[in-house]
């Protein structure tokens, strides 16, 4: 069986053909999907003998809510996810002025290892398909019953190491006929995999790139993330600016403040030679303690120090507004308590 998200208009349209039915048929059945119809038996324009084919060949992958959260402390909600075999993701829905926002899952579990980062914990299980991308917009969707205008792939998970499936979705999710969620209100998260930056460079799209950089040196940056031995910070600054030249558009760098790794005057000062003269942002993230590391948040003076030597270095800095720590909303963090307090061992 095949979820039917994981497949575009075009792809449903080549199947009806070869399975001797009107090609208008898969925009019929499309529509209705997107419109929050997700039993095909409920969609009444549809001839009898085409859901019998279609419930025997694609199910429609909604995920299965397990646990739903809402922070005391901010307009945010974290849902925990089992799906369709049973896999735990999460995401978060951040509630704005301006519109709502998701942070989805990319992957359930995450292989690459940096230290301040819970998805990691327990290592990858598998990929999320293009189809469990969008779904965890669409059920959200309906939980808050409010429109999601604007998308994270921040989630669990490296978006570059789930690429074809990444970029599958951005198609979909973009698409007038799909969720039609516009290019520049998405975000695309990555750690800095540099051959996955320049072939999403080539693809020139127009939604925003966020690169988890968390240090200025190398000898800093291999302490908290073990990608940082495949890749140099010169290889993915170098990286950046193909990206750069190539789409013009502003790159925005995720640091996340470890006391006394990485957040002196000193080691702002060398981040703003690194980015000197970059099209680019710097987003300041004060580290979320988990119980498995050692590393600690930045004090609120360390944090406004370091925004200020950037600043003062005519580098754009914002400090990113903390939303649900008091439901564990940052990634992995939920899936983790929530796989330790049920022992479940799947994924531990």
């Amino acid at each position: 069986m095949i979820n039917i998200l994981d497949l575009n208009l075009v792809e449903l349209k080549q199947w009806m053909k070869s399975n001797r039915e009107s090609e208008f048929r898969a925009k019929q059945v499309w529509d209705w999907i997107y419109k929050g119809i997700w039993n095909f038996e409920n969609m009444n324009n549809i001839p009898q003998n085409t859901k019998e084919k279609l419930q025997s060949n694609f199910y429609i992958g909604m995920p299965e809510l397990i646990e739903e959260y809402s922070s005391k402390q901010s307009d945010t909600r974290k849902y925990l996810f089992a799906l369709h075999d049973g896999n735990l993701i999460e995401c978060v829905v951040m509630k704005y002025k301006h519109g709502n926002s998701i942070c989805i899952s990319t992957q359930v579990g995450c292989r690459m290892g940096c230290k301040f980062c819970a998805s990691t914990i327990g290592g990858m299980i598998r990929n999320i398909s293009t189809g469990e991308m969008l779904s965890q917009i669409m059920k959200s969707q309906e939980l808050i019953g409010e429109r999601i205008s604007n998308v994270v792939l921040m989630g669990s998970g490296e978006p570059f190491d789930n690429f074809e499936n990444v970029v599958k979705f951005l198609d979909i999710v973009n698409s007038e006929n799909g969720l039609n969620i516009g290019q520049r209100h998405i975000t695309i998260s990555t750690c800095g995999i540099v051959p996955k930056i320049k072939e999403f460079a080539d693809i020139n799209l127009q939604t925003t790139l966020a690169i988890s950089l968390h240090a200025s040196t190398d000898e800093i940056r291999v302490r908290s993330m073990p990608i940082a031995n495949k890749y140099s910070i010169a290889e993915i600054i170098d990286a950046c600016k193909y990206y750069i030249n190539k789409t013009n558009r502003r790159i925005t760098f995720e640091y996340a403040l470890v006391k006394g790794l990485n957040d002196s005057v000193v080691e702002a000062e060398k981040l703003s030679v690194l980015l000197k003269g970059m099209l680019c942002h710097v987003n300041l993230i004060p580290v979320n303690e988990i119980k498995e590391n050692e590393l600690k948040r930045s004090s609120n003076d360390d944090v406004a120090q370091f925004k200020k030597v950037l600043e003062t270095n005519n580098i754009e800095t914002t400090i990113r507004r903390e939303m649900g720590l008091d439901i564990n909303a940052a990634c992995g963090q939920l899936r983790r308590s929530y796989i330790k307090e049920k022992n479940i061992n799947k994924g531990v």
